[in-house]
């Protein structure tokens, strides 16, 4: 019995330990990713503020807010949804947290009398509402663990023709917010009708310029590239996070996996103290009782030769031949 659970014991040690190897060697991965995708996302980032640089120039120099992009439909009956989670698992409540709060937002749309359309992206989100019976309108994948501003252009392209006709109300992004290595925050934003930034009108142009044809005209064409540009930021902060949620959930795994391994350890230890004190009490017990058997059969033996235990007759010979009478 005591051996059995010894073998029981060590082949969950093992495989513990085979686990933690993993562990381990994704928590190392996923450190990296976080390093690279830290960079990229300061490499787009002068790209995301020269573009709104020069939005707010065109505001100043009196551009007007016609684009379609930036009106409320007031006529439209459905609000879309754009999710953006992971294709793998593993990387604890990152992709859980961004799936609560846009079921969160699709019922306050409903509440409204509002129907909902979903754009998601990552296979995690995909199979949760697939499960839920929801209805996804597009669903894009491979596009998280190395988002490309290609990727971001198609994305946008699948609602922004949506909203220009006027079949959406409003589109809302769910995604994570990467704040640091150790910081992440699950966010819901909108994203259509676009919030262009706030100008003071007391404040002229930043440089005395002319536009060709117009500042409304050259407003009207970037502001698609304003869309795509913020689609590519939270693509960039929602990979930054899902690596970061990674490293963190497989270094608790390998932490976890360390201190199974030395409880493992103990009872291991603890089982085979236990079988060889089993052992060395039997032995002594052993031990014991074959001292006590041969003690008995020498105190028996001097005993039978005791003379009284002689018989009379043979006692009787003993004595006519040593001449006694």
């Amino acid at each position: 019995m005591a051996g059995g659970q010894e073998r029981v014991l060590r082949a969950r040690i093992k495989s513990v330990q085979s686990i933690r190897k993993i562990t381990r060697a994704m928590e190392l991965i996923a450190a990296t990713r976080v390093v690279k995708a830290q960079e990229r996302a300061a490499a787009a980032r002068p790209y995301s503020d020269e573009i709104t640089s020069v939005i707010i120039d065109l505001l100043r120099a009196g551009a007007a807010k016609e684009h379609a992009l930036l009106r409320d439909n007031p006529d439209a009956d459905t609000a879309a949804f754009v999710i953006i989670t992971s294709d793998r698992g593993m990387c604890g409540a990152y992709n859980s947290n961004v799936i609560r709060l846009a079921e969160r937002s699709i019922a306050a749309a409903e509440a409204q009398g509002l129907k909902h359309s979903l754009i998601v992206i990552g296979k995690k989100a995909q199979k949760h509402f697939r499960f839920q019976g929801l209805a996804i309108e597009a669903a894009f994948d491979s596009i998280t663990d190395q988002p490309s501003y290609d990727d971001a252009r198609d994305v946008a392209a699948s609602v922004r023709r949506r909203f220009e006709t006027g079949e959406l109300a409003h589109v809302d992004l769910a995604y994570t917010r990467f704040l640091s290595a150790g910081v992440q925050q699950a966010v819901v934003r909108r994203f259509l009708p676009l919030e262009v930034p706030a100008v003071s009108e007391t404040t002229g142009p930043s440089a005395d310029l002319e536009y060709e044809p117009s500042p409304t005209g050259i407003l009207n064409e970037i502001l698609p590239r304003y869309l795509e540009s913020r689609l590519f930021s939270a693509l960039l902060d929602a990979s930054a996070s899902e690596h970061a949620s990674r490293q963190r959930a497989m270094k608790a795994a390998t932490d976890n996996a360390d201190d199974l391994t030395v409880t493992l350890s103990r009872v291991l230890n603890r089982a085979r103290q236990d079988a060889i004190t089993t052992e060395i009490m039997e032995i002594v017990g052993g031990a014991e009782a074959l001292s006590a058997d041969k003690g008995s059969e020498h105190e028996l033996l001097p005993s039978l030769l005791t003379p009284e235990h002689a018989f009379p007759e043979h006692l009787d010979r003993l004595d006519r031949s040593a001449g006694i009478h």
